[in-house]
């Protein structure tokens, strides 16, 4: 008969099987703050990495605000859930802006928040604060844990427990794609040819939506777990002879991590609902809006625009859809400055996948014209203005699959043909026409004076390496993408945190991302890498702690010493307040910044020493730094040539 276990015994077999179980249903990573509460479960992070490296790779973080961006970046990247570990107190409350932009960007995040046991609660006891749904309607799901147990019951609901929390993550529906990631109802007032009644489109699937989770752990002294007397426990009293093993039920040793939860759908629209839209969008000139992550793949930007060329169909192409990467003549990728034209060709009708894009312009022309909008998304129509006619609750993909080459044939047959026709080659033509102009615009810029910001740009996306990942910061870096990058370009991965457009843990975002490529490239500006700094720290960790060649990550830094878009708002003043409260110059000297984290810095002054810094600092392991000065103000007469 076994005997009791001691209290590291159980606590050791207790976050042994919670760790163990996440990583059997696809966790590959854990990112660590250390803190004397969570001691549990970092050292029980640690001995999963220690035993098996290949199944769980462990990042250790010092600040929990970038740690939660360093996991969201790799969670983004992937499409996998990253769990994140920290002590108690103040140091949870640091993942709540991370936990805001993974619940509005969709991404799967596991925050493993430790606290004080029951005992100390509201009584002064110190990092004692309440932790309970600390983080609100923001996560999907909230578990409170009990303490450590050891019985076989107590083990099998820790394990229990890690589902539920993977399962919530993902949304209920892992989908971990192969190869490069790339990662119904009406609205009140529609227009008078909308459908009425019951929703248009019925699709089977399923409206959950991935996201961050928090399951809190109170943990009571002693806090060091015992793995060598956990193992032994095991042993004797379940019948294995690993801590990381004890107590595993309901699924074979050999099931492939994540299989036992990949829940089978049905996808796609029902073949009536899907005659009963072809029949509303029948006669109208119809475009399709492509957000932030419409594909996920190259494989899938393929396929999405294969289907809009084979129908005819505009397809305005989002920087951070994957579209741009595809080189079809259905992708418009400069419809940005179509937008701008007074003889721009409207829609009658919209498909909209995903988010509104990054251009303010495209958004505005369309809700001026107000045609009818047919929202494509896998669970909510994130329509701020409110012209939703038709909701169809799928991924963009799936839509498009609906569509066979029968349906199009009797599409085509159609005298509606025409109109599309029509319409498609007046996008192509102007799209052709604004592609020339910025390009023209971009070559033309002055080579005698700062460099041009779009020129800069347009320089990482010729020497970028195929594969690699851009991460673009938001604010001018992201605007400058959507203005200079061309379809057909170098298949790149390019992500942003767009969730909230905010500047916060932007940098540790892209460092996390980074981990997923052999060359990611970071593009900002001062503010966004000023305001998270402190992520350069992580140099130390990726080059002397994490296995094998570290990956190259290159921040290119558009420094023009404050907040340069506010030039391009209404605030827009000579007055003094304009200065002081808005532009915020900063005067920092990130050569010296650089130094301090022994991040490799270089200082450009052209575009083609920007090339030749650029091309070295690619076959560089770690992190590197290039910086080049641009103008703060005079944001509107530089663009003019591509924006106009």
């Amino acid at each position: 008969m076994a005997k009791e276990a001691t209290q590291g015994q159980k606590t050791a077999l207790w976050t042994a099987a919670f760790l163990d179980e996440l990583v059997r249903c696809g966790v590959r990573a854990v990112v660590v703050s250390p803190g004397s509460r969570s001691t549990p479960l970092a050292m029980a992070a640690f001995e999963l990495n220690r035993r098996r490296p290949d199944e769980l790779r462990l990042f250790i973080d010092v600040d929990e605000r970038g740690a939660a961006f360093f996991g969201l970046g790799m969670a983004k990247a992937t499409g996998r859930p990253v769990a994140l570990v920290c002590t108690s107190g103040t140091a949870t409350a640091n993942y709540y802006p991370a936990v805001i932009e993974a619940e509005t960007s969709r991404v799967p995040l596991i925050a493993l928040t430790c606290d004080r046991p029951p005992r100390l609660q509201s009584l002064g006891a110190p990092q004692t604060t309440d932790q309970l749904h600390l983080f609100g309607t923001h996560v999907r799901a909230f578990r409170q844990m009990p303490l450590p147990g050891a019985e076989a019951h107590d083990v099998a609901f820790a394990r229990q427990a890690a589902r539920e929390a993977f399962l919530a993550a993902v949304g209920g529906r892992p989908r971990f794609a192969p190869g490069v990631p790339l990662a119904g109802c009406f609205a009140e007032g529609a227009r008078d040819d909308a459908p009425v009644g019951n929703p248009l489109v019925a699709s089977c699937g399923s409206d959950a939506l991935a996201g961050p989770v928090q399951v809190n752990f109170p943990f009571d002294e002693p806090l060091k777990p015992d793995f060598p007397g956990g193992d032994a426990w095991a042993a004797d009293a379940f019948g294995a002879g690993d801590a990381f093993c004890a107590g595993r039920a309901g699924a074979s040793d050999d099931t492939p991590a994540g299989e036992s939860w990949a829940l089978p759908t049905c996808s796609g629209v029902e073949p009536a609902a899907l005659e009963r839209l072809c029949t509303l969008l029948r006669g109208k000139r119809v475009l399709v809006l492509a957000g932030e992550g419409t594909c996920s793949t190259l494989a899938e930007a393929r396929e999405v625009a294969s289907w809009a060329e084979r129908l005819q169909l505009p397809l305005l192409a989002d920087p951070l859809s994957g579209l741009r990467c595809v080189d079809s003549p259905a992708v418009m990728d400069a419809y940005d400055n179509v937008f701008g034209s007074d003889a721009c060709p409207l829609p009658g009708a919209v498909i909209r996948f995903g988010r509104y894009p990054v251009s303010k312009r495209a958004t505005t022309r369309l809700a001026a014209a107000r045609p009818l909008n047919v929202v494509v998304d896998a669970g909510e129509t994130r329509d701020f203005n409110t012209a939703t006619d038709v909701f169809v609750p799928l991924a963009p993909l799936d839509f498009v699959r609906s569509f066979t080459a029968k349906d199009y044939g009797a599409a085509a047959a159609s005298p509606a043909a025409g109109v599309r026709e029509l319409f498609f080659r007046a996008w192509a033509q102007d799209n052709a026409a604004a592609r020339q102009r910025i390009a023209q615009a971009v070559a033309a810029a002055p080579a005698d004076e700062a460099p041009f910001e779009g020129a800069i740009v347009a320089a990482v996306l010729d020497e970028a390496p195929p594969a690699s990942c851009l991460f673009v910061a938001n604010s001018m870096a992201v605007r400058a993408l959507d203005t200079v990058q061309s379809r057909g370009a170098a298949p790149l991965c390019v992500l942003a945190n767009r969730g909230q457009n905010g500047i916060d843990g932007t940098v540790s975002t892209a460092l996390g991302a980074a981990q997923q490529f052999a060359q990611t490239t970071f593009v900002t500006g001062d503010l966004t890498l000023l305001h998270d700094l402190n992520a350069l720290a992580l140099q130390n960790e990726l080059m002397r702690n994490q296995p094998g060649t570290p990956p190259t990550v290159v921040i290119v830094l558009l420094n023009n010493d404050g907040g340069a878009i506010f030039d391009m708002l209404p605030q827009a003043s000579d007055e003094p307040y304009f200065e002081r409260v808005f532009l915020t110059p900063q005067n920092v000297d990130f050569a010296h910044a650089a130094q301090a984290f022994h991040v490799p810095y270089r200082a450009a002054s052209s575009v083609e020493e920007f090339r030749e810094a650029y091309r070295k600092r690619l076959c560089m392991p770690g992190i590197s730094l290039i910086e080049v000065r641009v103008p703060l103000r005079g944001v509107k007469e530089r663009y003019r040539g591509c924006w106009s």
